[in-house]
């Protein structure tokens, strides 16, 4: 097999579309079927399957993924060191949150960026816990900021860096009483998408006190859910670090929050078998530096 061949499976794989495929690598698309008939002609099985219209790689290909994109590291990193070239390059692929990336991630990017000015960041939102744990075994990602509780995984390494407290706001205008789980039945509740580790807690301790709110709005952004708190528009239960600002310049009024559920984490995840280059290594080695100093 051929890196040519390489570097078009893993193209197609991210894009599961043949046609874009071409595009992106500047071929015909009866190259592109070619060499990919030819990659799974040598393999002995097929990587890609079609679903109606639908392209989805097969098991085969999944895990193919994986060792192809460790071929073409090794690939580039030959050709660096063979040209006397001992600065690092290529991609670093990050699953974060929103919070994540505007309340932590600076300082850590900043610091990277000096030691590696010529790796590509490339950020991907993770929202779902549910989704970044997908893309990492998928190979989609080549690090991931998880915040859930902690539990056993079997394909990834995951490190905790810090607990994390959960707040519940509201505007300081708004003058209900507050005072436990039962009375949010008569609040607008500011969601984030489904599969959010905290959105999952609230709902969950909701639901343990048979309460069932009819007033919810989901939103696909922190800092959206924020805004509509600050306008008086529901009650929100967010990250600490995202609203520990508001409530401390009277912003945002903290209500009471007592639940026994368990503890929340950032963590950082990677696949057991992912190749640690220089440069996630350094990334992992700051982030760790960073979280564990707070």
């Amino acid at each position: 097999m051929e890196i040519k061949q390489l570097i078009t499976f893993k193209t197609a794989a991210e894009n599961l579309n043949f046609t874009q495929t071409a595009k992106i690598l500047n071929f015909a698309q009866s190259s592109v079927t070619a060499q990919i008939k030819s990659l799974e002609g040598e393999i002995g099985k097929p990587l890609f399957e079609r679903l109606g219209k639908r392209l989805i790689l097969t098991e085969a290909g999944q895990q193919f993924k994986l060792y192809a994109e460790k071929m073409i590291i090794l690939s580039e990193e030959a050709v660096m060191i063979a040209n006397g070239e001992d600065e690092s390059v290529g991609t670093l692929t990050i699953g974060a949150q929103e919070s994540q990336c505007t309340y932590r991630l600076p300082p850590i990017l900043k610091e990277f960026k000096a030691k590696f000015p010529k790796v590509k960041l490339v950020f991907r939102p993770a929202n779902s816990d549910e989704m970044a744990r997908r893309q990492l075994m998928e190979g989609i990602l080549d690090v991931a900021f998880i915040m859930d509780t902690s539990r056993p995984e079997e394909s990834l390494r995951v490190e905790k860096l810090i607990e994390e407290e959960l707040k519940m706001v509201t505007s300081p205008n708004n003058a209900k009483n507050v005072l436990s789980l039962s009375d949010l039945k008569h609040e607008t509740l500011l969601f984030t998408e489904a599969g959010c580790s905290y959105r999952r807690i609230l709902e969950d301790s909701l639901n343990s006190k048979g309460v069932y709110p009819l007033d919810k709005i989901e939103f696909g952004s922190i800092e959206a859910i924020k805004q509509c708190v600050l306008a008086g528009l529901g009650v929100a239960l967010l990250p600490e670090m995202v609203v520990e600002k508001d409530i401390k310049e009277g912003r945002m009024k903290e209500l009471p929050w007592n639940t026994s559920t368990s503890p929340l984490f950032t963590q950082v995840a990677w696949h057991k078998d992912k190749r640690i280059t220089p440069p996630l290594e350094e990334f992992i080695n700051l982030t760790r530096k960073t979280f564990l100093s707070k």
